[in-house]
């Protein structure tokens, strides 16, 4: 103990290259080196753990490193050096510099400091022991998965440096929702090939790698380890097509927001490129080979140019062009015949980019819906012209207009990143670093690939002012393909037992409101029966998007009294949930006989630590789609303009194996029957020439033969307005949506709005889809589900129409030709060979039709039982009721209107 108490602790400060080892130290025995995370809901929390023993004959430094992400933070570290164990605390940067200088230790324990590598920074620390001692570390950190390109990517590095008779790598992953897949590919080398297990069920995975001492050996006698590189999990989760997800857990809220089943909004880029003398050689040669691939993936509903600027900013072309393939290998041309060389005038540059959005944008030339990017791809500060970085930044912000965007790429380590950041943030987009080394062209393609895709602008989440407070951004300028929106926040005390919000975006084609809820205590029953699920993940998540959020805030306040304010209120999280930023420090502690020795575990002096959040926060007033939803009576309640008052009008129905059910209100008569048709057989329902509308129904058989028949159901609807181009196709499983080039898709498991010019679509969630076209016809699809292991029934579809609907003299089809009333007559009411049903005759359209007094279902109310619709059923599949026979309404195709019958 009395040896303890003199060991020395040295702090390193070194940048220098060397060989990266996990443990460092001469004659030292590595015992183990765990490495366990726990991702629960993206939110992953890891801990490294080593135990090492001094076997030499001297007392020696043990040193205990570890590359952790840099949007990570550190939020533990402990260590037992012969018995004292040293516990770290989260305390104001000021506060654990005070405590550790009034103990007077000899030197910083502990430190991150920051390397060259591309996402990952070092934590070092070091401890100085008499020999036979032994010194258990544990580091632990917490970070939120991003979603890039439909993935998340969990990252651990493993260079121990050396042989360990226990190397253990566990990854637990628990999503409620299911997880999609899992992948751990192997990038250690060839001989770790088959050693990494994953055992996945729904909701849970499990990853391991447990190479034995033998396996990691470099050769078969080697003493080396070949155990040096990064251990990647790579996973995505089941979602309900473009529904969100939230999830309540311990008090706190978390909102997910990742549709896919959309089409792209168009985009308007102007690329801006350096040319200046230092991007010869490599950096022009990948950045040219980047651009080729880049342009060959626009689209032809997107418009570009080119700018590149040296001390001269020269453009391509005065104005956007469409990108149609001739313009595209134009413009490779250009870029292929650059030669770098000169100064950097990058304000010149910018501003020269706007104006050329702006004078598009005034022309009329930019599609209102589209979205509008510059891109620049820079390596290094501004040498000519407006040098000032804050000048620049000022005189950007000041031209840009609320629907531009603005990504920075900043290749290599010359160029000012924090300022390509900023700049980046103040303008709603954001900055990478490109990695000036053989594969940058790579990461420009990449990076372009993440922004390639918008699929939603001005998205924003709302939730009852009343059941939630403390939350984090909830407006975003835009939603690309692959990634994901989350919004977090504190439940307010109340007695709800479910929280709903409401998502507001635009698409190509249409607006959207998507209704979601969560019940607000199932979750967390779910992952107290989960050993190695993260309980805290809520809390924690909602902290860490807080504390990002507002160091980008910090970095774009304008005054110094700003800046402090949202410093304190930093510190306070940071204390509050233990997380090393920028103005906290860990203070490592331990107590012994001998009084307290003090270590300091500090963030970077460089104000820039790497987790810091790129997504600013929206500045200027955001206009929304909607008010903000009155939760009494929700926007996305379908409206009675929506549903045409369809759950009470008097209506006529098509439901069941399919039973029509027409209503005639001038003689104030229900008249039912049957079509009997095959499986696949599209059937008209509406054929209206006159307002471009036609409505089709697809049948479906039953899973086998009751009483030596199939039954046939309608298992997809089509809605079709040939005037507007629009289809909307219902299906059992989900709900589709077209218009020219755009499709999108909707599952039934979230309630939505979508408002389109001439058609407004309502989906309730597991009931019913409503479909209003024009203002004048409104059709209700009910969903019926069974039981998915019947041995004979199937999912299928009811329609609902208002009697009212307005169509034109030239409509036809199964319910069409009823919109002109036919006359008729029923006569010879008598007792039929069932004594519940009558019988009579009925006269209509020149013929005489035997009928029976019976009933059918109307299920608007009930899907269950139903309500009885007493009618005259017509038998023989509607003959000489309907005009010719059932077959002349078989059509080939969903969006097909009627021929003459």
């Amino acid at each position: 103990m009395e040896d303890c108490e003199d060991s020395q602790r040295n702090y390193l400060t070194s940048e220098e290259e060397e060989d990266f080892e996990a443990i460092q130290g001469n004659d030292i025995t590595v015992k183990s080196y765990k490495v366990e995370s726990r991702i629960t809901s993206r939110f992953a929390h890891t801990t490294v753990k080593s135990s090492v023993v001094n076997s030499g004959p001297n007392a020696q430094s043990i040193g205990f490193n570890v590359e952790i992400p840099k949007r990570a933070f550190i939020n533990n570290f402990t260590m037992n050096v012969n018995g004292i164990t040293f516990t770290g605390s989260v305390k104001e940067k000021s506060v654990a510099r005070n405590l550790y200088a009034q103990a007077r230790a000899r030197g910083k324990a502990a430190g991150i400091v920051r390397t060259n590598s591309q996402a990952m920074e070092t934590f070092r620390t070091e401890v100085h022991v008499p020999p036979g001692s032994k010194v258990e570390f544990e580091l632990h950190y917490q970070e939120m998965m991003q979603r890039k390109l439909g993935v998340y990517q969990h990252t651990l590095h493993l260079q121990p440096g050396r042989l360990v008779p226990l190397l253990q790598v566990d990854v637990y992953i628990f999503e409620p929702k299911g997880i999609k897949f899992v992948t751990a590919s192997n990038t250690l080398g060839e001989q770790f090939s088959d050693l990494t297990k994953i055992t996945h069920t729904k909701e849970k995975a499990h990853i391991v790698f447990k190479p034995t001492l033998q396996q990691q050996r470099k050769c078969e006698n080697c003493t080396e380890s070949a155990v040096d590189g990064v251990f990647t999990v790579k996973y995505d989760v089941e979602r309900e097509s473009n529904a969100g997800e939230l999830q309540v857990s311990d008090g706190h809220f978390v909102q997910f927001f990742a549709p896919s089943d959309l089409s792209p909004l168009s985009k308007n880029i102007v690329f801006v490129i350096d040319v200046s003398g230092s991007m010869w050689g490599l950096k022009m040669k990948q950045t040219v080979e980047a651009m080729k691939a880049i342009l060959d993936d626009l689209s032809m509903d997107d418009y570009f140019s080119i700018i590149d600027f040296n001390h001269n900013v020269r453009c391509w072309n005065e104005d956007l062009v469409q990108a149609s393939s001739i313009q595209v290998n134009e413009a490779k041309k250009y870029i292929q015949s650059i030669k770098p060389n000169g100064g950097t005038n990058i304000n010149e540059a910018l501003l020269r980019a706007v104006q050329m959005l702006l004078r598009a944008s005034n022309q009329g030339l930019i599609d209102p819906r589209s979205v509008s990017m510059i891109i620049l791809v820079s390596d290094g500060d501004p040498t000519v012209g407006e040098i000032k970085l804050s000048t620049i930044q000022k005189n950007v912000k000041r031209v840009m207009r609320e629907e531009f965007s603005l990504y920075s790429l900043g290749i290599g380590f010359d160029v000012d990143f924090d300022f390509l950041e900023r700049i980046a943030m103040d303008n709603r987009g954001i900055a990478q670093r490109i990695y000036a080394n053989h594969d940058a062209a790579d990461q420009l393609k990449t990076f372009y690939s993440q922004v390639s895709s918008p699929l939603l602008r001005t998205i924003a989440i709302h939730f009852p002012e009343n059941a939630v407070n403390n939350m984090t951004q909830n407006r975003f300028d835009k939603f690309f393909h692959g990634s994901e929106l989350i919004v977090a926040g504190k439940l307010q005390p109340s007695d709800l037992t479910t929280l709903q919000s409401l998502t507001t975006a635009s698409a190509a084609n249409m607006d959207l409101n998507i209704k979601t809820e969560a019940d607000i205590h199932g979750l967390d029953s779910v992952l107290s029966t989960h050993q190695h699920s993260f309980t805290g993940f809520a809390r924690q998540m909602w902290a860490y998007i807080t504390v990002n959020q507002l160091l980008a805030e910090r970095s774009l306040a304008p005054t110094a009294n700003k800046k402090r304010r949202i410093t304190q209120r930093i510190m306070a999280l940071a204390v509050e949930h233990q997380f090393v930023t920028p103005f906290t420090a860990m203070l490592v502690e331990g107590h012994d006989q001998g009084g307290t020795e003090r270590l300091i575990a500090d963030s970077p002096r460089d104000s820039k630590h790497g987790c810091c959040s790129t997504t600013a926060p929206l500045s200027g007033p955001h206009q929304l789609l909607y008010a903000n939803p009155q939760w009494i009576q929700p926007t996305y309640a379908p409206t009675q303009e929506a549903t045409g008052t369809l759950e009470s009008t008097i209506i006529t129905s098509v439901d069941n194996d399919p039973h029509f059910i027409i209503h005639l209100p001038k003689s104030n008569m229900d008249i039912c029957f049957n079509i009997d048709s095959k499986p696949g057989h599209i059937l008209n329902l509406i054929s209206d020439p006159g307002t471009g509308v036609t409505i089709n129904g697809q049948l479906v058989g039953s899973k086998k033969m009751k009483n030596n028949k199939i039954d046939t159901y309608f298992g997809t609807i089509s809605i079709y307005s040939k005037t507007h181009g629009v289809q909307v196709i219902v299906g059992t499983n989900r709900i589709d949506l077209m218009e020219g080039r755009n499709n999108h898709s909707f599952s039934w498991g979230a309630t939505a709005e979508l408002v389109l010019d001439r058609m407004r679509v309502t989906i309730v969630k597991e009931g019913h889809v409503t479909v209003m076209v024009d203002g004048k016809i409104s059709v209700m699809v009910l969903l019926h589900r069974v039981w998915k292991k019947h041995p004979v029934q199937v999912d299928f579809l009811g329609i609902y129409m208002s009697s009212d609907n307005k169509y034109s003299t030239r409509v036809h089809g199964l319910i069409g030709q009823f919109a002109q009333e036919p006359e008729l007559k029923v006569y010879g009411v008598h007792e039929g060979a069932d004594p519940k049903k009558k019988e009579a005759t009925m006269e209509v359209k020149g013929n005489k039709v035997a009928v029976t007094r019976g009933w059918q279902k109307d299920y608007r109310r009930d899907k269950k039982r139903g309500s009885d619709v007493y009618c005259w059923f017509i038998h023989n599949s509607g003959k000489g009721f309907i005009d010719g026979s059932y077959t002349s309404y078989i059509l080939p195709q969903l969006d097909s209107f009627l021929t003459a019958i």
